[in-house]
């Protein structure tokens, strides 16, 4: 177009690319961009309450939608503020661009306002590609490889767009040398392994007695083909966190999450396996895996700089992982033997009895496992999950039960604080009709939480369906004090873990939100039917007992110890500790005999 700028068609080469929203916050050093909305109407402008939010948001939208998530900042602050939600993106593989502002290229190398070498700030987060746009007629192939790389490599890639640069006008690459001509468009190539490889996969998995797999968010699409696998091969599907929905958890063999925070069933089945079956998973945390050189393995990955790291691995296999499955299913022979797998469902069912009446022991006031039993006979289909990071995710992980046709995310790498209610956010703006549920507790809520609640205020009208956000309130920074306990052995140390009251449902309200207030066990279903009914964003923040230990599947004697030495050092909350672990554990066994 004649009159085009800079900053207009990288916004129409973005929409050429199928973007359609871009999350952010404005400044002066991107106005040039954030002016640019104007004339391209295609493409909108979110405006968030923190650039973290807006890339928190854009990460979001990239886990659960598969395309490009796109977030805008101005230069200096701004961009400083993105990274957190970046490296979410990055450590979790979720395509992102982050289009970032910077002061006018000929007052760079001056010490100038907010000037910041952007260039090395984003060196580690967008490793892949990250470039300054210094001449117009950059911006086509900039814009052009940073979606491609960022699609491709799963990754994060970042343009830096001076701001006189961003004013001045869009030209076309000559046809001269020195010139690059681009042109947008990618598409995911079909990987799969050679025949040979597959067929020595086959004959480690035939030869196995108990297989055991473990699945991950690289093996979301195939589902089905993971169900049909491991009835073949009469395993049982264990979950990295990060695939908490790859496949539903009302499958008997079905296991659930692995690790300290996930289920007995998994941990069981991988102590006891003889061969091990990994796909689309880096599950990083070795112990929980099988002993090395128990357990014969194969693994299926489509990077593969993610093959043989976790676990000594007898094949290896390069694909994606649902056309890989599909072409070794045929290689495999259904075994007749079932006990193995009886077996696994059997402890399965066990564990969801204990979880059952683990929720519904006595706590001060509200267990908060009942939070999340409560919620799972409560889910909606179609539902988006979402988690915070911190002791809420201990029950989200092993309390929800997922069915066929949900979503699940959450900063399953960075574990990052925060990421809960811009998720929330970002899967209501991709997805207006579905039922989202998002969990968080009063550490993030207090960090970041409270001003996104603003955001989705703002953006309620343009939603149908539950929008929910529940807040475990127990004034305490409670996944890092049993980490002090647990971990470290010491005693909780009150000044650093002790939060403020804060009013969360009064806030809620005040912003013209559903809110309820829950200090009863016998109101928090009420609760859950009340901010699910809501049709709008709605919260639900219940008073919970920090003293309620998210213990892992199995203590181990470090784990017991630390616990031991925090109490005899004058842990403030010592006499809750001890009633909680003992009832819980206590409850467990007698479930279990």
């Amino acid at each position: 177009m004649a009159d085009e700028n800079v900053s207009t068609f990288i916004l129409r080469r973005l929409h050429t690319w199928g973007v359609r929203q871009i999350y952010g916050y404005p400044g002066d050093g991107s106005n040039g961009l954030d002016l640019a909305f104007h004339d391209v109407s295609e493409v909108e402008f979110l405006q968030t309450r923190h650039e973290e939010i807006a890339a928190f948001a854009a990460t979001a939208h990239a886990k659960l939608t598969g395309e490009v998530g796109v977030c805008m900042a101005t230069s200096g602050p701004g961009a400083i503020h993105l990274l957190n939600g970046l490296y979410d993106a990055k450590l979790d593989h979720a395509p992102v661009v982050a289009i970032v502002g910077q002061q006018a290229r000929m007052s760079l190398g001056a010490a100038y306002q907010q000037e910041v070498d952007l260039q090395s700030l984003f060196k580690d987060v967008a490793h892949e590609f990250v470039e300054v746009c210094m001449d117009p007629r950059q911006a086509a192939h900039l814009v052009d490889r940073a979606v491609r790389i960022a699609l491709s490599q799963r990754t994060v890639t970042a343009v830096i767009v001076p701001s006189d640069v961003q004013e001045m006008p869009y030209e076309q690459p000559p046809r001269s040398h020195g010139a690059v001509q681009s042109s947008p468009g990618w598409t995911a190539p079909l990987v799969v392994p050679r025949d040979g490889d597959l067929r020595r996969a086959a004959d480690v998995l035939n030869a196995g007695e108990k297989v055991a797999m473990l699945v991950g968010q690289g093996a979301k699409h195939a589902s089905e083909e993971l169900l049909d696998v491991a009835d073949v091969l009469g395993a049982g599907i264990a979950k990295a966190l990060n695939g908490r929905a790859v496949v539903p958890d009302d499958v008997p063999f079905v296991t659930g999450a692995i690790g300290l925070l996930g289920t007995k069933p998994s941990d069981d089945m991988m102590q006891g396996c003889d061969t091990l079956l990994m796909i689309g998973t880096s599950f990083p945390y070795s112990e929980w895996l099988p002993e090395p050189g128990q357990a014969r393995a194969v693994q299926i990955d489509i990077d593969a700089r993610n093959l043989s790291m976790r676990y000594p691995t007898e094949v290896p296999l390069t694909g994606d992982a649902k056309a890989t499955l599909q072409a070794l299913a045929p290689l495999l022979h259904r075994k007749e033997e079932r006990s193995w797998q009886e077996e696994i469902s059997a402890n399965v069912g066990r564990w969801w009895q204990i979880l059952d009446d683990s929720a519904h022991l006595d706590a001060d006031p509200v267990n908060p496992q009942l939070v999340f039993h409560e919620l799972s006979a409560r889910l909606p289909d179609r539902a988006i999950l979402l988690a915070d990071s911190g002791s809420a995710t201990n029950w989200w992980a092993r309390h929800l039960r997922l069915r066929d046709g949900m979503q699940a995310a959450l900063s399953g790498t960075l574990a990052s604080m925060c990421p809960a209610v811009p998720y929330a956010l970002a899967a209501k703006m991709a997805f207006p009709d579905r039922p989202v549920i998002a969990v968080i507790g009063d550490g993030a809520m207090q960090m970041l939480g409270i001003n996104a609640l603003i955001d989705l205020a703002k953006y309620a009208d343009r939603w149908t369906g539950p929008c929910a956000v529940c807040v475990l309130q127990n004034n305490d920074l409670n996944q890092v004090t049993w980490e002090q306990r647990v971990l470290a052995g010491d005693a909780k140390l009150q000044s650093s873990q002790d939060l403020p009251d804060f009013p969360y449902a009064r806030y809620a309200e005040m912003l013209g939100l559903t809110a309820v207030r829950v200090d009863r066990p016998a109101d928090v279903g009420a609760g859950w039917d009340a901010v699910l009914a809501a049709g709008r964003p709605a919260l639900l923040e219940v008073i919970t007992d920090p003293d309620v230990p998210p213990l892992p599947p199995h203590i181990r004697l470090e784990q017991a110890t630390g616990m031991a030495k925090s109490i005899f050092k004058g842990d403030p909350d010592r006499g809750g500790m001890i009633r909680q672990a003992l009832k819980g554990k206590l409850q467990e066994f007698v479930t279990r005999s």
